[in-house]
């Protein structure tokens, strides 16, 4: 029997490729041999490694609904939500939003998210609330917390799955994902698990080929939160690589009609409530934890702050109009060096490196880095650069910016905890693991040889749908305009032609 081809050859050995996990791997023995029997090909083997997988997310989900328990009764007494870092905004909004009131989130409250999310918070608020009404000796907070982080952790087990069906030649690839310390301690801060679920289901599509359907979920998924509209630009990318723009614009249009549609009732019916969502973010000033607060606290280093003695973020963090429109243009810089590194490659990009290259740059330049965020980075990653070295030191920052982050806010209460200092020490931590896995991708998307996704599916992109082609001969042109040689990719230049006597003369003659 003739040996399989390399594109057809899984992996059944993360150990073998990563040397993070080689290391661990010799806890029990050592990586898998060449020779040995693949654990997963045994007959009637139960816990296959995406099985394994799965069993492990619920698990960490399980962790966290625990880790969570302390607030499960709203009695937030003593600061016992920072101290024990169980704060969700799930229990918090219960009240805040008046659902324990009846309330219809928009009709009767002006909800602070997008109608996807506030429909969410609806579906599930109002029905606790009723019945509430009849069974006053229920602790209505509890009940609501307990639903929703119920379904955040099915939508969450759902994403996990769905990572895995991308990866089937590396999954524990998925266990970045499954296992991440950041699902504990964020999974239900807020419904970022919705907006992650929606954006997975249509990446599935995309990667099934389903342009317009991966587009309804895009759509639904960026009326939750805004950034899974984000994947728009680099499939718009890879489509300009190989002329599929139709793929795109089928895409982008499906996005666009289901937004407007979801939004549309509450648009028309009760508009000044579905514009509470964007009047907050236009006039919120400059969060903890960002690039803002960063350059404002080393500006108070030399600077008072009062007018006339402003370093140029004491400056902003005062004229908030000037401020969103520097951190749209340098999230859209990011955005254009990101289309040139994509049009540029020797390689075409992943699709999943380029979404956790526009996703991160929207984070790393936004004046809000709410705590629970980085979940949208997890996934992303996982697909974009699996190795493990680097996402551990990153979640490792992250788990100490949350960390000095529930102290600042015990600080704020007037029990000084920390230094300001060390929490802006966190949060430059943050802000810089981020970058250096940015530098990763890019570093990866140059020099395709070193992407161990490529090395696993033969140099193909498994998340690239319809946009899994030949590449225009453009690109070669555009390359060699900068001084680059030809695109690896670049289709085979025509034979010469052959002249008729050339071809009747006899070999030899």
């Amino acid at each position: 029997m003739s040996a399989q081809p390399p594109t057809e050859r899984p992996d059944v050995s993360r150990a073998t490729s990563d040397g993070f996990v080689r290391g661990l791997s010799e806890a029990i023995g050592g990586p898998l041999g060449a020779h040995a029997v693949p654990p997963d090909s045994r007959p009637g083997r139960f816990w296959t490694a995406p099985r394994i997988v799965m069993a492990l997310a619920c698990l960490i989900l399980a962790l966290s609904w625990v880790q969570k328990s302390p607030c499960m009764d709203g009695n937030w007494q003593k600061n016992v939500q920072y101290t024990r870092y169980c704060y969700t905004d799930v229990l918090a909004l219960y009240f805040a939003e008046g659902l324990n009131e009846g309330k219809v989130p928009y009709q009767d409250h002006p909800v602070e998210y997008p109608v996807v999310t506030g429909y969410f918070m609806g579906a599930l608020g109002l029905p606790v609330h009723a019945y509430g009404e009849t069974h006053p000796d229920i602790n209505q907070g509890s009940w609501f917390y307990n639903a929703n982080a119920l379904v955040l952790s099915l939508l969450a087990v759902m994403s996990v799955a769905i990572v895995l069906s991308l990866r089937r030649r590396r999954p524990w690839d998925a266990a970045i994902f499954a296992v991440s310390p950041i699902v504990v301690v964020t999974a239900t801060i807020n419904w970022d698990f919705l907006a992650i679920g929606l954006f997975a289901v249509g990446l599935a599509l995309w990667a099934k080929r389903h342009p317009i359907w991966a587009g309804v979920f895009f759509g639904l998924g960026a009326a939750a939160k805004l950034w899974p509209v984000f994947i728009l630009g680099p499939i718009l990318i890879l489509a300009l690589r190989n002329g599929r723009l139709r793929s795109f614009f089928s895409s982008f249009t499906a996005a666009g009609v289901t937004w407007l549609l979801v939004n549309l009732p509450v648009m028309i019916l009760w508009h000044e409530s579905w514009l509470r969502f964007f009047r907050l973010n236009d006039e919120r000033p400059i969060d903890w934890g960002t690039f803002w607060y960063i350059g404002r606290y080393l500006d108070s280093k030399w600077n008072t702050g009062t007018a006339g003695d402003q370093g140029p973020f004491q400056w902003l963090s005062d004229h908030i109009p000037e401020l969103n429109r520097l951190s749209y243009a340098m999230f859209g810089l990011c955005c254009l060096g990101i289309l040139m590194l994509g049009l540029l490659a020797p390689r075409r990009p992943r699709l999943s490196q380029l979404a956790f290259l526009v996703v991160a740059c929207f984070l790393l330049f936004s004046k809000v880095w709410s705590q629970q965020y980085v979940l949208w980075l997890v996934p992303l990653i996982a697909l974009a650069r699996p190795k493990w070295g680097a996402v551990v030191a990153w979640t490792v920052a992250e788990i100490g910016y949350l960390a000095a982050f529930y102290a600042e806010l015990i600080g704020a209460g007037g029990k000084s905890v920390i230094p300001e200092g060390t929490f802006v020490l966190a949060s430059t931590a943050r802000f810089v693991t981020v970058a250096v896995l940015c530098g990763f991708v890019v570093r990866e998307i140059w020099r395709p040889e070193l992407d161990v996704v490529r090395e696993s599916y033969g140099g193909a992109d498994p998340d690239a749908g319809v946009l899994d082609g030949p590449e225009q001969p453009w690109i070669t042109g555009l390359r060699r305009t900068f001084g680059l040689g030809p695109s690896l990719e670049a289709p085979a230049p025509p034979p010469p032609p052959v002249h008729k006597d050339e071809a009747a003369a006899p070999i030899g003659g």
